[in-house]
């Protein structure tokens, strides 16, 4: 974590202590979050990651601020503050008030809190577990991205001791959802599939910009049902996330994957010629607001 944070709307030192255990969001994971990519000083498809979050915290009755231009120059600022220009961020709302355990003098009903980070190095290509029903597909909470995290911080940390890098969680009728911080793909000739939300997975921003916007001629991208057979049956695996772009599977547990393929490699330049658009297209609306 870089020196300075965003606390609703002031930027402090990360050492200081502006949170309070009675504040029931803290305590029981109840708040939403979104990790961004910053880059040259962007926060690349913000308004993605905002409309998620503000979904998700209608699903859990969390507060959330009303004014995104708002928030979203506090980010910027925060940007700024910690020369953080091309960076990973992390932003944060945070339920304050409910239940049995809320604390006293409480001023309001949520808290916003971002920081930023150093982008991870995460190589070339990972090494995936597996994981029977950790997903729970029929959960009306499922896909919402909540700050009761741990079961996936477990997961990962479990898999990094048995030497894989991430873990491919199955729902509860065996099929594919995705890993624990990112969607998951398929490439079988020149189609590219992953699985439907009704997995159980997560809607991440980069997996719908593919679904969505991200074009290669010659390439179809669509929601499929997936089984692990599946995997070993494609010409390509890749995992994707705001943090890692796509990575390519070189491994998974149990299964025999196939080697080699191009899809990758075209969807990642394209991915990356769509980023640079946006960047340049947000850059003067950044350095305005700064």
């Amino acid at each position: 974590m870089h020196r300075f944070l965003l606390h609703n709307n002031d930027i402090v030192d990360a050492h200081e202590k502006n949170l309070a255990a009675g504040q029931v969001g803290l305590l029981n994971g109840w708040g939403v979050f979104s990790t961004i990519r910053v880059e040259e000083g962007v926060l690349f498809a913000f308004e993605r990651h905002w409309e998620r979050m503000q979904r998700d915290a209608a699903c859990m009755h969390v507060p959330f601020p009303a004014d995104r231009e708002s928030v979203k120059a506090g980010l910027l600022r925060l940007v700024e503050a910690n020369s953080a220009w091309n960076a990973t961020m992390r932003v944060v709302v945070v339920r304050n008030r409910g239940g049995l355990f809320e604390g006293p003098d409480l001023e309001r009903d949520f808290e916003v809190i971002a920081f930023t980070a150093n982008i991870n190095a995460w190589g070339t290509s990972v090494r995936l577990a597996v994981k029977a029903h950790g997903r729970y597909a029929q959960n009306e909470f499922a896909g919402t991205k909540v700050l009761s995290w741990a079961h996936n911080l477990t997961w990962y940390e479990e898999a990094h001791q048995r030497g894989f890098d991430e873990v491919i969680l199955l729902n509860e009728r065996g099929e594919v959802s995705e890993c624990t911080s990112a969607n998951l793909f398929i490439a079988r000739g020149n189609e590219v599939l992953t699985p439907p939300i009704n997995s159980g997975c997560l809607p991440g921003v980069t997996r719908a910009l593919l679904l969505e916007e991200i074009r290669v001629p010659g390439i179809s991208v669509a929601e499929r049902t997936l089984l692990p057979g599946d995997l070993e049956d494609a010409d390509e695996v890749f995992i994707t996330s705001t943090t890692r772009d796509f990575l390519t599977v070189s491994y998974i547990e149990g299964l025999k994957l196939r080697s080699g393929g191009t899809i990758v490699a075209a969807l990642n330049r394209a991915f990356g010629e769509y980023r640079a658009a946006y960047v340049k297209r947000n850059a003067p609306l950044v350095k305005q607001a700064l």
